[in-house]
C-alpha cells in the first residue's frame, strides 16, 4: 500500500483534519516482479543461444575437417592410380576415376555449403556503405562469364548494410543464372525503390522455371537437373533466401517455363541496428 496524507487548516491556522489517500499498489509490484523474471529469462536464454551458436560452429568445424581428410585420401589414391597405370588404364577406367574425382569435388562443395549454411545470418558486422554496382561488377569478374552477357543497370544505389552478405546473395544469383541459362545467356541486374527497400532483380532469357517448382527451388538440398548435369550442391538459392530474410527482406520467383527466370529479392537501404551489434 502506499499513501498520500496532508492537513487540512482551520480558519484559525490550526490543522482541523488529516485528509489521506491510499492507493493499493500490489498489483503494480506483481507486474513488475513478473517483468524482472521475464527480463531475466531472456538474458539466460540469449546466453544460452550464444553459447549453442558457438557450440555449433565448433562442431561444424570439426566436422567439415573430419569429412574432408577421407576426401583427400581417396583424391590421393585415385591420383596414384592414375600415375602407376598410366599405360594400362583403358579409356572406361579413365572415365570412371575422372568420375570419381568430380564426386570427391562435389562432395567438399557440399561439406563447404553446409558449413556456409549454418553460419548465414547468425553472425553480423558493422554496416558500411557499400556501392552495389561496384559491387556486383566485381561479382561479374569473379564468376567471369564466357558464352554469357550480364548487363548491369547504370546508377545502381548505395546502400548502408553489410557488404559480405550482399555480395554473396548477388554471387549466387548471377552464379546460378549463368549456371542454368544455358549457351549465351542473357543476364540483367536492376533495381527499383521500394519504400524502406531496395527491390533488386536478376532477370536471365534462360529456360525458365515451371510455377510448380518456384517453392521447391529455395529448399536445402534441392536441384531440378541431376547433379551429373549440372554441377552443385543444392545450397546456393536456400542460402540466399537465409541471408535475404536475416537482413529484414524477403525473396520470390518470376518465372514460367521456357520464358526465362527473374530472381528478386528486398533488401534495406539502411541497416537496423541489430544488424550493426
Amino acid at each position: 500500500m502506499r499513501d498520500a496524507m496532508r492537513p487540512v487548516i482551520a480558519p484559525d491556522g490550526g490543522t482541523a483534519a488529516v485528509q489521506g489517500v491510499m492507493i493499493d499498489v500490489t498489483a503494480r509490484k506483481e507486474i513488475d516482479a513478473r517483468l524482472r523474471e521475464r527480463a531475466e529469462e531472456l538474458t539466460r536464454l540469449a546466453t544460452a543461444l550464444e553459447r549453442s551458436n558457438k557450440e555449433l560452429d565448433a562442431f561444424a568445424y570439426a566436422a567439415s575437417h573430419d569429412l574432408r581428410a577421407p576426401l583427400r585420401g581417396i583424391a590421393n589414391l585415385a591420383q596414384w592410380i592414375e600415375e602407376d597405370m598410366h599405360g594400362s588404364l583403358t579409356e572406361g577406367t579413365r572415365e570412371m576415376l575422372a568420375l570419381m574425382r568430380s564426386r570427391m569435388h562435389r562432395m567438399e562443395a557440399l561439406i563447404d555449403g553446409i558449413l556456409e549454411y549454418s553460419r548465414a545470418g547468425r553472425v553480423h558486422h558493422r554496416p558500411d556503405k557499400v556501392s552495389v554496382g561496384r559491387l556486383v561488377r566485381d561479382v561479374v569478374d569473379l564468376l567471369a562469364p564466357e558464352s554469357a552477357t550480364v548487363w548491369v543497370q547504370s546508377g545502381l544505389p548505395d546502400v548502408l548494410t553489410e557488404r559480405l552478405p550482399l555480395q554473396q546473395v548477388f554471387h549466387n544469383l548471377i552464379g546460378n543464372a549463368l549456371k542454368h541459362g544455358g549457351e549465351g545467356v542473357q543476364v540483367d541486374v536492376r533495381a527499383r525503390d521500394a519504400d524502406a527497400f531496395w527491390e533488386f532483380r536478376v532477370e536471365d532469357d534462360g529456360p525458365g522455371i515451371a510455377p510448380e517448382f518456384h517453392d521447391r527451388v529455395w529448399g536445402i538440398f534441392q536441384t531440378l537437373e541431376p547433379r551429373d548435369k549440372v554441377e552443385g550442391a543444392g545450397i546456393g538459392l536456400s542460402l540466399v533466401k537465409k541471408l535475404v530474410e536475416s537482413q529484414g527482406g524477403r525473396v520470390w520467383i518470376e518465372s514460367m517455363a521456357g520464358a526465362g527466370a527473374t530472381f528478386a529479392f528486398l533488401w534495406r537501404k539502411t541497416a537496423s541496428p541489430a544488424e550493426g551489434e
